[in-house]
């Protein structure tokens, strides 16, 4: 069996067995929960896919979950572990709303107000995560922790420009910023509930897709990311892919953010916060890197994601038995993840060991 095959055979049953490991830790949680782990998968189904009503609320919920996972996808082929998508998607929900207010006050066409929500998100959710490559690159502050950290912020500064600056006085218990007029929000695709979000996603993994395996770019990157010592020796410039490869990571979950403000919400407020980004980097996990396979993972996990209602009205468990669900699901995958690495060391080392020569044969008698 040649390495490739073996690469593409470890990709493919490590995050399946991850996720059968995971089905069945869930549902020894709903039988302790006492509910029936049958009854709850069907439920789940019927609530994902039972349906093109059900289906249509999968798609709502995968769009955003394919933009935020290549945050995450992105920067891995770097070798960085990137988990700040939820910070980038509120920033790009805020540079949509300010920019979308702005263009409205002066008159633009729909278009025109759309393109510069969209651009404006992605240029501050792209900025974002870029202080995160240049923090690692410049000043080797782990990247992981500074892109957490960095939610924690984005979070903070979302809700004082809802509860300051930005406030609409008409939103009392629900503080948010001025809506923006209906006429310059995101469409639906035709016959469907669906937003055009969705192809942003789908066309944005495509890209990402083409632009690392089909590049001289994406080549240079991988190549950075499996050996960093061997692509400086070899000229590569990588600080500079790092802060480009970051910033479209983020630029594309702050694309994710315009897609919530311009087509869900109509504003920014404490919704902006959805969890998108976490379940973006457990998605970007299960797919291993993969753009195209992000956008098979999302769809099952926004199918997930949109069954927490039934959960709670035909099991009576708790709405946040979905979360607990990603829980379990990225903890196998992690798990998952050791293990490939345990099994791989253990086989090179079996390589290395040198085969003893044979005993010699004794006399004829």
């Amino acid at each position: 069996m040649t390495d490739s095959l073996r690469r593409s055979l470890a990709n493919l049953y490590i995050p399946l067995g991850s996720l059968l490991a995971a089905l069945i830790i869930f549902g020894g949680f709903c039988a302790l929960a006492g509910a029936n782990p049958f009854g709850v998968y069907h439920s789940i189904y019927r609530a994902a896919f039972g349906s093109w009503s059900s289906f249509q609320n999968t798609l709502t919920q995968a769009s955003p979950l394919m933009l935020s996972s290549l945050c995450t996808a992105l920067p891995a082929r770097l070798g960085l572990v990137i988990i700040g998508n939820e910070g980038a998607i509120v920033m790009g929900g805020l540079a949509a709303v300010v920019s979308g207010l702005a263009l409205s006050d002066w008159g633009a066409a729909s278009p025109v107000v759309q393109i510069g929500m969209a651009l404006a998100a992605m240029g501050l959710g792209g900025l974002w995560i870029a202080l995160v490559g240049a923090l690692r690159h410049y000043r080797a502050v782990n990247e992981t922790i500074s892109s957490l950290l960095l939610n924690y912020i984005a979070i903070a500064l979302l809700n004082h420009l809802i509860n300051g600056p930005l406030k609409d006085p008409s939103s009392l218990n629900n503080p948010a910023t001025y809506p923006i007029p209906a006429v310059h929000m995101l469409g639906n695709l035709p016959g469907s509930r669906v937003h055009y979000g969705l192809i942003f996603g789908l066309v944005a993994c495509g890209i990402a897709y083409f632009l690392i395996q089909r590049t001289t770019f994406g080549f240079a990157a991988r190549t950075t990311g499996g050996n960093l010592r061997a692509a400086k020796i070899a000229g590569l410039p990588v600080g500079q892919l790092t802060l480009i490869i970051c910033f479209l990571g983020g630029a594309c979950a702050g694309l994710a953010g315009m897609v919530e403000v311009a087509a869900i919400h109509g504003r920014a407020n404490a919704a902006l916060n959805a969890g998108y980004g976490y379940s973006g980097v457990l998605v970007a996990f299960i797919a291993r890197q993969n753009p195209i396979a992000a956008t098979v993972v999302a769809l099952l996990l926004g199918g997930i994601l949109a069954s927490g209602g039934i959960l709670q009205r035909a099991h009576s468990l708790p709405d946040a038995t979905v979360l607990v669900f990603q829980g379990i699901v990225f903890l196998s995958v992690l798990y998952g993840d050791s293990l490939q690495g345990r099994l791989s060391g253990l086989m090179q080392r079996f390589r290395r060991q040198p085969v003893p020569p044979p005993a010699p044969i004794g006399p004829l008698v």
